[in-house]
């Protein structure tokens, strides 16, 4: 059966449209509360709210992180927390080129996060990167009940960018079980960006062949193409 053409391809955020960095989040921790023994609380149910997401596929956000750790989010905590993430939340260079290629070929362009953080911080780091009028829709885990690899979240990334069939669409994500799996689960089409350490305590049980690889995200329009 072929595919018909593609109408909207969607991204993955952390390690894809911005590159990974390994890095301890136990840091992030320590900077927005100051002291080891709170650090650690959070950074353990910030852990079990992942290893929620990869075993049950169920969101979470960074209010319920707080509360399990009995922690208070105040702003000046939350900012400090923030503030030391930004360093490793620019977008790869290759992509406002790659999204303004998608848009001027006429194809909607979307992301899907897997994401414990509110919408609005996602939304200032892509006006911050001067690419937010290059994306249709956006749709974070931690506002919808489910994440990747879980179809329902494909399905309310599709319906934000305004696509009906799956088949129609392309995700591009690191992550072989999330992203590949997931999308292909789920009727679209899969192009994994191979570069991610992925923590091994976050890989999922199972892998998918995806339908194109790309080295770099430039490399993404070509694919596309072929593709029709």
């Amino acid at each position: 059966m072929t595919n018909p053409a593609v109408e909207a391809v969607l991204f993955d955020w952390g390690g894809t449209l911005t590159p990974w960095h390994t890095v301890d989040p136990l840091e992030a921790w320590l900077a927005a509360v100051g002291d080891a023994d709170r650090a650690r609380r959070l950074h353990a149910a910030e852990n079990g709210m992942w290893q929620r997401s990869r075993d049950e596929h169920r969101s979470a956000t960074l209010g319920e992180v707080f509360a399990a750790a009995g922690i208070d989010a105040t702003p000046e905590v939350l900012a400090a927390f923030h503030a030391w993430w930004e360093p490793h939340t620019f977008l790869d260079p290759d992509a406002p080129a790659v999204l303004a290629g998608l848009r001027a070929r006429g194809l909607k362009v979307g992301v899907l996060s897997n994401t414990i953080w509110p919408r609005s911080v996602h939304e200032q780091i892509f006006v911050r990167d001067e690419v937010a009028d290059l994306i249709d829709g956006a749709v974070y885990t931690s506002e919808i009940a489910w994440t990747k690899p879980h179809p329902r979240a494909f399905r309310a990334a599709l319906d934000a960018v305004g696509v009906a069939d799956p088949a129609a669409a392309v995700f591009v994500g690191d992550r072989p079980y999330d992203d590949v799996c997931g999308a292909k689960a789920a009727g679209l089409r899969a192009v994994l960006v191979p570069h991610s350490d992925i923590p091994a305590e976050q890989v999922g049980p199972i892998t998918a062949e995806p339908d194109a690889v790309v080295q770099r995200l430039a490399d993404l329009l070509d694919v596309v193409d072929r593709w029709g």
